[in-house]
């Protein structure tokens, strides 16, 4: 069911890329650059939420609270997973590195967007562009494989807990971590690399938020069609074989669950994966939601601008406070570390 989905949403995605494609071409045609002056073009214009300028305070508020929480919940995350022993073991590495991913991601997209919104600098160097294109995917494709490892973490506790220690040790913990940046920040770098050598003619005006792939590589003036195969053949392999490795994960830990006899232990096998749980249907449901959202019609450009950036900012507030509320051990560390009042009451029982 969720193949079919994902499957039916990226075939719509080549869609709105060749229309933006043709928009383009024909905003061309209206204008009188020739392509000399156009492969002159030493950055880009970010218009951000160009139609809702009556909104740009409001958006530039709205916005900044959503990047203090960010990186308030994700960096508390990351201190407790240091500075508690308790929290020292796979698990927690794992989900350190995800709200790390979280982190950079909002990093690089939320204080360039709050300067469009102020008009201080709306501009973009080429090279600036494309790397922070390359970043986001690359960051984005590192988190599905996170997830796709944490699903097997989660696998191996449930179905095989004799052999926890022995199979997702911290060693090959490490390892796993590391081929999961390694492959994340590999994946876009062959097209974005090309499209980076690609002439831009029809506007260097990013109606966008950010340098998101498809809208900028729909402002050249040459056929890239190969460039667009490429690159959807690419999402597809990288969001669906994360996606199939943990439907494989839970369904084997479902069938684990089902067989056992005692109802505590079926409660407890599951809220062990709860919280993994929601992550991945927050990653995959939104993702969903953005991409069928992109194709109704009835919603303006600039409302899908908007839908489409609100939904990419939300999951990196979403998921600490998933694991941060869910969990206990998490709770309890930040009770230690970071409620004075948690100390003070505990310093009084241990004097009396």
């Amino acid at each position: 069911m969720w193949c079919l989905i994902y499957l039916s949403i990226y075939l719509k995605m080549m869609r709105k890329i060749k229309f933006a494609i043709i928009f383009n071409r024909q905003t061309k045609k209206r204008q009188t650059m020739n392509h000399s002056k156009a492969a002159s073009f030493t950055e880009f214009e970010i218009l951000g939420f160009s139609g809702l300028q009556e909104y740009k305070t409001s958006l530039f508020f709205g916005f900044l609270i959503l990047f203090l929480i960010t990186l308030t919940a994700n960096l508390l995350i990351l201190l407790l997973v240091v500075l508690d022993h308790r929290l020292h073991t796979p698990m927690y590495y794992f989900l350190w590195n995800l709200s790390l991913l979280d982190l950079l991601i909002t990093i690089a997209i939320i204080p360039k967007l709050l300067a469009v919104l102020l008009e201080m600098n709306k501009t973009i160097s080429f090279a600036g562009c494309f790397f922070q294109m390359y970043f986001i995917i690359a960051v984005g494709a590192s988190e599905l494989f996170l997830v796709a490892a944490m699903a097997y973490d989660r696998y191996v506790a449930i179905v095989k807990p004799l052999q926890y220690n022995v199979i997702i040790d911290m060693k090959s913990c490490l390892s796993i971590v590391a081929i999961v940046w390694l492959l994340g920040f590999l994946v876009p770098l062959v097209s974005i690399t090309w499209a980076s050598y690609l002439p831009f003619c029809a506007s260097n005006k990013i109606l966008y938020c950010f340098c998101d792939y498809s809208v900028v590589i729909a402002l050249t003036c040459t056929d890239v069609t190969l460039h667009t195969n490429f690159a959807l053949g690419l999402a597809i392999v990288v969001v669906f074989i994360p996606l199939l490795f943990v439907l494989w994960s839970y369904y084997r830990i479902v069938i684990s669950v089902v067989r056992l006899k005692a109802t505590t232990s079926r409660t407890k096998a599951f809220s062990m994966c709860s919280s993994h749980l929601l992550v991945v249907l927050t990653y995959y449901i939104s993702t969903a939601f953005l991409y069928i959202g992109l194709q109704i019609e009835s919603i303006s450009y600039d409302d899908r601008v908007f839908i489409g950036g609100l939904i990419y900012f939300l999951t990196p507030v979403v998921n600490p406070l998933i694991y941060s509320l869910r969990n206990e051990k998490m709770k309890e560390a930040a009770k230690k570390y970071f409620n004075v009042y948690a100390l003070f009451q505990q310093g009084l029982r241990s004097s009396g």
